[in-house]
């Protein structure tokens, strides 16, 4: 599922969610709500490819990813996983969610 939110300065961001509820990523804030549907609508072609996500790790040594458009900008950003194994489960899982949502949920 992607959630929709606009905050208190009229920005707008979404959070892909697994199916157990849990947060696979949480997109950078967008100016606009059409920003953010441009965004959303590059996604099932963007999570395909394996130069859109950055693996990196903490000062704390926690891992966690980011994933960019074709542009190179960052949109979005994983939770902190413990291990890399999990931050590569979280990308696999992303991956997965993004192809299985509807179209309806896309754009």
């Amino acid at each position: 599922m992607i959630r929709i939110k606009k905050d208190k300065d009229d920005q707008y961001s979404f959070v892909v969610t697994a199916k157990s509820g849990n947060s696979l990523l949480q997109s950078v804030p967008f100016a606009s709500r059409k920003e953010l549907d441009d965004a959303v609508k590059q996604l099932p072609p963007l999570v395909s490819k394996t130069n859109v996500f950055e693996r990196q790790t903490s000062h704390d040594g926690k891992f966690h990813f980011t994933l960019k458009n074709q542009e190179g900008a960052v949109i979005g950003k994983s939770k902190p996983y413990s291990s890399e194994a999990g931050m590569e489960n979280g990308i696999t899982n992303l991956k997965n969610r993004i192809s299985s949502l509807p179209s309806s949920e896309i754009s």
